[in-house]
């Protein structure tokens, strides 16, 4: 695979971290973008040479767009920008606060807006945005109201900035896990009353039984980015939940 330069948010943990692992991993250059700085600072000083720390919130533009430029002036020209930040946990619909409406609206969907649309300012021709959406782009999911409606607003920005960029030759696709073994999964696991047992049911919905490791996530947003004749795609990496 190639050496990108790269911009991967939610690169503290999760997806987003193992993303930016493997990017580094190949000979690749990253901007670490995160709202944890101490955090960022400890992975980018293991990680060495290559990688750098730039804490930002996605859902402030103005902080965006101070990031964008910053990670811009690190790394020269960009190849490729991951919008991996993403917040989650259940909630009832008449729980849900206007606040925690807002936060997931903000980081998950307006996130991935601002920091699409300040890279695509400076991204150059046979760059790319892959957007990390979800199985709920595509399924709706009771106490997961707010985060189903960001994700799948994902795709539909997805789709729109790859139609408006393809004349400059800027890709823009969207890669859409199932249940993936991260701290955000495990955080809204221990949610509920039980569980284990809810754990027990988080697998067995899965044909394949199992859930993704984050670095075969990672490996699909590499993978995704080398395919040059793909744009305004979702691809559906879920062990088969939103197709058998």
């Amino acid at each position: 695979m190639p050496a990108y330069r790269a911009i991967v948010t939610g690169a503290s943990s999760g997806i987003g971290l193992a993303t930016a692992r493997r990017i580094h991993a190949d000979g690749g250059t990253v901007a670490l973008l995160a709202t944890r700085a101490a955090v960022l600072d400890g992975i980018a000083a293991e990680l060495g040479e290559r990688a750098f720390a730039v804490p930002v919130d996605v859902s402030d533009p103005v902080q965006v767009k101070v990031a964008i430029a910053r990670c811009f002036e690190l790394l020269g020209d960009v190849d490729l920008v991951v919008n991996a930040a993403g917040v989650d946990g259940p909630s009832a619909l008449l729980d849900i606060t206007d606040e925690k409406w807002m936060r997931s609206i903000g980081v998950n969907l307006s996130g991935p807006f601002y920091v699409g649309r300040e890279s695509a300012r400076l991204l150059k021709e046979g760059s790319c945005i892959i957007n990390i959406g979800s199985e709920l782009s595509f399924m709706g999911m009771g106490l997961f109201v707010d985060y189903c409606a960001s994700k799948a607003g994902l795709i539909g920005l997805t789709q729109a900035m790859a139609a408006e960029l393809a004349e400059r030759k800027i890709r823009v696709n969207a890669i859409c896990p199932g249940p993936v073994d991260t701290p955000m999964m495990e955080s809204e696991i221990a949610w509920f009353p039980n569980p284990d047992e809810v754990r027990k049911m988080a697998v067995d919905r899965v044909p394949l039984k199992r859930w993704a490791q984050p670095e075969e996530i990672a490996d699909a947003v590499v993978y995704m980015a080398s395919v040059k004749f793909a744009t305004g795609a979702a691809w559906s990496i879920d062990g088969g939940t939103t197709a058998i």
